[in-house]
């Protein structure tokens, strides 16, 4: 009786693993759908907040939905701890601080008004479509941008969601910085502002007026050239010599990056 316990809390584990953290599986495709579509409505829902209009109709609907979204992340967190063998290495990884982030600006909001908009970094939970649509089977190939049409859509997709990532989370803090006395009078407006400064566009209709804003908007800039400037031969070559890898994840690290043939995780030795 006394072995019994542990033996079920491992199998639940291991269960609750695979259907969190891997996306080889029918109910792990299921989850991740959802979850991507959780994250989506969730944001969509932050940036229609942030129109006064929109906000006065519905906002006691956004209040109940945000709560109800903030609960269900956090469960989720409180999964992902409870599945993995070092819980507290997951907690300190990229995606560990990331899912914290996505829950906290809601309880923050409780003591400083304000803070949920900071609620657009869920956004970056998005990056694990790249389990969804497993594009890491595309990175082996020789010449994969040129290979297929459907290869090098997907590349496009990938690009713009990165584009579209940045655009949410600098224009959300554009808003937070300059405000509606400085034009940023909306999410929705300052992430226009963010894609025309990003793209070096400049109409100049909306500008930065602060001190921060300013710094905030020279590293846009910058970050602009920067990706515009990007030679796609070098990213196709780094693309082109990367070995195939899979989707699975270790149930003790949480590690990817996994060799097809992989028995083993190569940063903690656990069995895949």
């Amino acid at each position: 009786m006394s072995e019994s316990k542990p033996n079920s809390k491992n199998l639940l584990q291991l269960r609750l693993h695979e259907i969190i953290f891997e996306a080889d599986t029918r109910q792990g495709k299921i989850f991740d759908l959802l979850l991507q579509a959780s994250i989506i409505t969730s944001v969509l829902i932050v940036m229609l907040d942030s129109v006064a209009s929109v906000q006065a109709r519905y906002g006691e609907l956004f209040t109940i939905a945000e709560w109800a979204f903030t609960l269900l992340f956090t469960f989720e967190y409180t999964l992902r701890l409870y599945c993995i063998g070092h819980p507290l290495k997951y907690a300190r990884s990229f995606f560990g601080i990331v899912d914290l982030l996505s829950v906290l600006p809601t309880y923050i909001a409780l003591f400083l008004p304000g803070g949920q908009y900071l609620l657009s970094i869920r956004i970056l939970r998005l990056l694990r479509i790249f389990r969804i649509l497993k594009l890491v089977k595309f990175v082996g190939e020789a010449e994969v941008l040129m290979s297929s049409l459907r290869s090098s859509g997907r590349k496009i997709i990938v690009f713009v969601l990165t584009v579209m990532t940045l655009v949410v989370i600098f224009g959300s803090i554009m808003y937070l910085i300059e405000g509606e006395e400085n034009g940023f009078t909306s999410i929705p407006r300052s992430i226009y502002w963010a894609i025309v400064t990003m793209t070096t566009v400049g109409y100049g209709d909306i500008s930065p007026r602060t001190d921060m804003g300013q710094a905030v908007s020279s590293l846009i800039m910058i970050l602009g050239y920067g990706i515009i400037a990007i030679p796609t031969g070098i990213v196709t070559a780094e693309l082109a010599f990367k070995k195939q890898i899979t989707t699975q994840s270790c149930p003790e690290c949480s590690a990817y990056g996994h060799d097809p043939d992989a028995e083993f995780c190569k940063y903690c030795g656990e069995e895949l």
